[in-house]
């Protein structure tokens, strides 16, 4: 399993309260300890909001988590091309725009500057943000090289938003499933319906303010859902396929 989105909070580096919120540890450590029986080869670490422009907890992580793992981070508007490559170099391959809680550059920034990394280092831009919002940001979204969104989109109002996007190539997040409000089997057999290149698979680990955090059974709530072929593609080969990940 290619785990797509996970989060890393290790308390040696900076975090900042957000919206009066401040995020339990979970390091590297933990995450590995955390998976073990999981059969995870390698995954996407997501900057949170709750972690700003700062980059030494994710180049940190990438170190110890080795191989297989890739960074997905905020950047200012300001980051020079050096500072792009740098992280590159150093595993990073995309950028986050975080629609819903901030903590990344603004949505107003999303269209030159998602194209901006691409040209340099060929990175794709994510999006958290409540897919009920999508139309307002489709116009921008159809204008870049490559988006993929989280959390099933959130909303089952947002769902119909969604599947036109996935339609056109956009990749879709299958993680968590704590945090929608819609009946998850029959979204992803709508996306992978849409495109079945879309889904992406991930635990969401440690599920930072989820309603309901990541279990096991999620995964099998996945394989249930689309059988076998389809539900490889998304616990693995599209994310693989999508960060660039060397077979």
């Amino acid at each position: 399993m290619f785990d797509a989105h996970l989060h890393i909070i290790d308390p040696r580096f900076p975090v900042i309260e957000n919206d009066g919120y401040l995020p339990p540890a979970f390091t590297a450590t933990d995450y590995l300890a955390r998976v073990s029986a999981l059969g995870v080869t390698g995954g996407a670490v997501v900057s949170g909001s709750f972690q700003g422009f700062d980059q030494s907890y994710l180049l940190d992580a990438l170190r110890v988590l080795g191989p297989g793992f890739v960074g997905v981070t905020q950047l200012p508007a300001s980051v020079t091309d050096d500072e792009i490559l740098r992280l590159d170099e150093a595993g990073v391959r995309a950028i986050r725009f975080n629609v819903r809680r901030g903590g990344s550059a603004s949505i107003g920034d999303l269209g030159a500057l998602a194209r901006r990394v691409h040209d340099v280092a060929g990175w794709h831009a994510e999006l958290y943000v409540d897919a009920r919002d999508l139309p307002e940001l489709a116009a921008t979204i159809d204008r870049l090289p490559a988006v993929s969104i989280d959390h099933l989109g959130l909303t089952g109002e947002g769902l119909p938003h969604l599947l036109k996007l996935a339609e056109r190539g956009v990749r879709v997040k299958a993680t968590g499933f704590g945090r929608v409000d819609f009946d998850i089997p029959s979204a992803l057999r709508a996306v992978a319906a849409a495109n079945p290149s879309a889904l992406m698979f991930g635990t969401d680990l440690p599920s930072t303010r989820a309603p309901r955090p990541f279990a096991d059974e999620d995964i099998t709530l996945v394989v249930d859902a689309l059988g076998p072929e389809l539900a490889a593609a998304a616990l693995s080969g599209n994310a693989a396929a999508f960060y660039r990940i060397e077979p």
